[in-house]
């Protein structure tokens, strides 16, 4: 021990400490696969110089426009290059990128805009009404809009903002970037749906997306270029960050603004897509899709899957297509997915069912966690034999730094020295995590998260509503969809259709019940809503 008490001319240098970034990666490609395909689009590519080169432009465009380093840049785009470039190009002028779910409505949007104080927000024209909506609603300073027309969807500009490729066009290709001076310097800004009233604004360092792009190429057994299909939008935890990790490998992204099975399946028979990641609505996609727009190809497909884990015969049905399942899971406060169901080889002899069961398990942690448990109410871990449950809580590089601007939660969230994830789950003998139920009720409805509170909200508006509990109907499309039980006050009459249309106009869509039942809920003795049997009832519906 006694040569480390004396470290004299050991200290951290500029030859021997960088810190850790994504945007190292980017800059690594440009020089060692220049002429690789970074990105595709409809008939449109990029290699990895034109890439490099339109980051620099839109970065240096953007500090131009007085985007300076800690500001905030939003983007309320669907899955194309433009969201793709901002990636880079918003950390590149030292600013954070604020990506928004394109499927929000107005106030929650408005919300954004004011909590995490936007600077500019590159919109795709086919939301410029909810941008412009949200901007009139705010109460604070608006953020700038630039325009991104589609031409490839057939969106055209409105013609009253600046376009997009005219800011690409206005910056230098050479421009030098903001690279961070400390890992822990802020790289994007997530909003949760909102558990419990307004979303929280998780924000990530540059270490942690880092670590989350070199632990993915382990734990999907990645090689040099792989050809990735943007199914999971890039607003929900900026993509699983794989968009970060692509220049890696020198491999290209496939960008997918629709998620049709033709698109998937021209994507992977046209461009040798070889990895995507999607929630068990995809997964359904293809198993369901029609003859006609099915491709053929001759490689296997290697998918992560996360949210509620698919059913057994879709699994089936799906891995008999050339398709290779893994089941992940994670949350935005941990940059997505950060367990994984790692296959043991002796489980290949197993019948199809008991092999499905396993792959819905949530498994064990990437290897840029430090670990992953599962605990009772007082920190200590559950056993270990697939029957107690607990809390899954979380340790490692890829956890958030906290909640922007509330300290309470950000405390709460990391008590006991780990994040707590709400979720409640079991352990199996040999480790692997699965989860059990959803803390605080929540719904994956098609991979985005539906809080329950929020949708009973909603339906308590209505004057003829007493009472209403919103659980999880099983649905073959989305996984889950909310599903309403009501009871009405005295004398009041309503029709299901007339209260979904209530929630709707309250509501983004896919947060709207897809299905309202009228009875008098069952209670506690204490009134508390019994929604364990409400789900039975849902479950059969």
């Amino acid at each position: 021990m006694g040569w480390m008490a004396d470290e004299t001319g050991l200290e951290k240098r500029t030859a021997n400490f960088v810190p850790l970034t994504p945007l190292s990666h980017l800059q690594r490609a440009k020089e060692v696969f220049p002429n690789k395909t970074a990105v595709i689009y409809g008939d449109t590519s990029f290699n990895y110089v034109e890439y490099h080169a339109r980051v620099s432009r839109l970065a240096s465009a953007l500090k131009a426009r007085g985007v300076a380093p800690g500001d905030v840049v939003a983007a309320i785009l669907p899955n194309i290059p433009a969201m793709v470039e901002a990636h880079f190009a918003v950390p590149a002028t030292g600013a954070v990128l604020n990506t928004i779910n394109i499927r929000l409505d107005v106030a929650t949007v408005a919300y954004i805009f004011d909590h995490g104080g936007a600077k500019v927000v590159l919109v795709d024209s086919g939301f410029i009404g909810l941008a412009e909506a949200a901007i009139e609603a705010m109460e604070g300073e608006a953020p700038t809009i630039i325009e991104v027309p589609d031409a490839v969807a057939g969106v055209g500009a409105s013609g009253n903002y600046t376009l997009y490729e005219d800011v690409v066009a206005e910056g230098d290709p050479n421009a030098p970037w903001h690279m961070p001076e400390d890992e822990w310097e802020s790289l994007a800004l997530n909003y949760t749906s909102g558990t419990t009233g307004r979303p929280k604004g998780v924000v990530y360092h540059h270490r942690g997306a880092y670590l989350m792009t070199m632990g993915t190429v382990i734990s999907w057994r990645m090689v040099l270029h792989p050809v990735f299909l943007a199914i999971v939008p890039l607003f929900h935890c900026n993509g699983w960050n794989h968009s970060w990790m692509m220049p890696v490998l020198g491999g290209t992204v496939v960008c997918c603004r629709d998620i049709t099975p033709s698109a998937i399946y021209d994507a992977i028979a046209d461009h040798g897509v070889s990895h995507f990641g999607g929630a068990p609505i995809v997964l359904n996609m293809i198993v369901n899709a029609p003859e006609e727009t099915r491709r053929s190809f001759d490689h296997t497909v290697e998918v992560f899957t996360a949210g509620a884990p698919p059913a057994a015969a879709t699994l089936a049905a799906i891995e008999e297509l050339g398709f290779n399942i893994t089941q992940v899971y994670g949350l935005t406060e941990t940059y997505g997915h950060v367990t994984e169901c790692v296959w043991d080889s002796t489980w290949d002899t197993l019948p199809q069912a008991e092999k499905a069961a396993i792959k819905a398990q949530q498994g064990v942690p990437f290897p840029m966690m430090e670990g992953i448990d599962v605990v009772t109410s007082t920190g200590e871990s559950i056993p270990r034999d697939g029957t107690a449950t607990g809390e899954i809580v979380i340790r490692g590089n890829s956890v958030m730094k906290g909640y922007l601007k509330n300290p309470e939660a950000t405390e709460e969230a990391f008590e006991g020295g780990h994040f707590h994830s709400g979720d409640i789950a079991l352990r199996h003998p040999n480790g692997y995590v699965q989860i059990a139920d959803r803390a605080k009720d929540i719904i994956i409805s098609g991979g985005e998260n539906v809080s329950s509170v929020e949708v009973e909200g909603a339906l308590m508006h209505h004057p003829a509503v007493s009472l209403c509990a919103v659980v999880a109907k099983p649905d073959d499309k989305w996984g889950e969809v909310p599903c309403a039980f009501v009871e009405l006050k005295p004398g009041q009459t309503v029709e299901p259709a007339d209260l979904i249309a209530f929630a709707r106009e309250r509501l983004a869509g896919f947060k709207t019940p897809k299905r309202v039942e009228f009875m008098e809920l069952p209670k506690t003795s204490t009134g508390k809503i019994q929604k364990f049997e409400l789900r039975k009832v849902a479950a059969d519906l």
